[in-house]
């Protein structure tokens, strides 16, 4: 927790990361900054998939429409908080010489769309008014 802390700190000075060991090669580092865009770019389609549930669905019922948009802007927002944290302890253990962090979160952000894309398979097949 202490460590999560940290990082958060240094989500906001990145040139503090710069302190931090060695600096590694430079593609390297924009190999990093493109899976942090890539990881907000999820987030925000997770985000306007969300919106898109609620708005272009009215006669869904409530339940399953306000059920389907908060799981997918939870998903976003977890994703784009995920990218920011995930760029620093990546670019810290480059910097350290170190091996790249692990992550169980690609794997929870799968489960979480797939239990969506499931649900949204049964609205279809059942029919939205269910």
């Amino acid at each position: 927790m202490i460590e999560f802390v940290r990082n958060v700190r240094l989500w906001f000075a990145p040139a503090e990361v710069r302190q931090d060991g060695e600096t590694p090669d430079y593609r390297f580092s924009l190999a990093n900054e493109r899976t942090f865009l890539a990881w907000l770019r999820t987030a925000l389609a997770l985000i306007g998939g969300g919106f898109a549930v609620d708005q272009f669905l009215p006669d869904l019922r409530w339940g399953w429409r306000v059920g389907l948009a908060l799981a997918l802007l939870a998903a976003g927002v977890l994703c784009s908080l995920r990218a920011v944290n995930h760029w620093v302890r990546c670019e810290r253990a480059m910097r350290r010489g170190e091996d790249l962090p692990v992550s169980r979160f690609p794997a929870l952000l799968s489960l979480v769309v797939a239990v969506v894309a499931v649900a949204m398979v049964l609205v279809v097949l059942v029919g939205w008014e269910g």
